[in-house]
């Protein structure tokens, strides 16, 4: 009976002696039981490629590959640790088809709970799969990971121009190197533009409604209108919550014949404006500044009034039908409503 022993492809540790009978096959399945691996192929010291078992001798060191090229052993004796036991053994990785060397240490110190440490700080210990050269294969984006490893290197956050933020957070984030990702997130937050919270003119309004389709729908919620005019104009279902239509120098807003149904201006200040046969049914307008309005043969079915300022409001020949005039900040006189 031969008796062999087996090591994992490019390793000299943790071998496994086993007794060789039967076929290749049956040596193969052997092995892949022993190391834990997926065995397909067999090396000798040499890097011969055995394909006979009876090319096997007693007591030869066969090495276990799973596809991969043959990796000489011998390379892990030149690996050295310095003093502090942080390796200093140089290795290239191949991310997505680019090579970077780099050491060990420099891939275990800065960021020691990474993927990347763990993956690195023991040899061997993931599996890692090698190309041809020997090189870690890293199915990830080189053009992201480049700054990654340069901050590794020397704690240094570097991007050069035109390279996508987001991208480079991604890849920290997927490598784990989270006090770097705190960092971009920072630098992404900082690159943003400040929210303008200015309102939008009465000309910039305009323009987006006529910009705006029929059938979509517009969302002006605090717009600055004031003086607009909106005549015969089609806002069925806007959102103009909190807009200010009211002119200092007295000019007033006027949307006559304009079709408002299920508006929502809410909170907004229209003093003095002029909705004559107007529809309004359905609409929101509640806690709105209606002084001195003009709403005569406006259609107020189902409006939603309650809260509203309406003194000296003008609502003759108003069609007011279901409409809501509850918590009035004033009374609501007859002859405002008569025709």
């Amino acid at each position: 009976m031969r008796r062999v022993t087996l090591f994992i492809n490019g390793t000299s540790k943790n071998g496994k002696v086993v007794a060789v009978y039967g076929a290749l096959s049956d040596l193969l399945s052997v092995a892949s039981n022993k190391l834990g691996i997926k065995a397909s192929s067999l090396y000798n010291g040499k890097g011969g490629l055995i394909d006979d078992i009876a090319l096997i001798r007693d007591d030869d060191v066969l090495y276990v590959s799973e596809g991969d090229p043959f990796i000489d052993p011998q390379h892990e004796a030149k690996v050295r640790s310095d003093p502090h036991g942080a390796h200093t053994d140089w290795l290239t990785l191949n991310i997505g088809g680019r090579l970077f060397t780099t050491t060990r240490s420099t891939l275990v110190s800065k960021e020691p709970e990474s993927m990347l440490a763990h993956m690195f700080r023991e040899k061997d210990v993931w599996g890692n799969k090698q190309d041809e050269q020997g090189a870690y294969l890293i199915d990830r984006s080189p053009e992201y990971f480049e700054p990654i490893l340069n901050y590794l290197r020397h704690g240094q956050l570097i991007i050069n121009e035109g390279m996508n933020i987001r991208g480079v957070l991604e890849e920290a984030r997927f490598f784990g190197i989270e006090q770097l990702a705190e960092q971009l997130e920072v630098a992404i937050k900082n690159s943003q533009p400040p929210e303008d919270h200015s309102p939008i003119s009465r000309k910039e309004f305009v323009r987006f409604l006529l910009a705006t389709p029929t059938k979509s729908e517009l969302r002006c919620q605090g717009a600055n209108l004031q003086g607009v005019k909106m005549l015969c104009s089609n806002a069925e279902g806007a959102s103009l919550k909190g807009c200010n239509f009211e002119d200092p120098s007295g000019l007033k807003a006027n949307l006559e014949g304009a079709n408002l149904k299920g508006v929502d201006m809410e909170g907004s200040q229209m003093t003095g404006i002029n909705l004559r046969v107007a529809t309004l049914k359905n609409a929101k307008l509640k806690n709105c500044n209606l002084r001195g309005a003009t709403l005569a043969g406006t259609d107020l079915e189902n409006c939603d009034l309650s809260g509203c300022d309406l003194q000296e409001a003008n609502l003759r020949g108003s069609n007011v039908k279901g409409a809501i005039f509850e918590e009035m900040l004033t009374p609501l006189h007859m002859s405002q409503s008569v025709r």
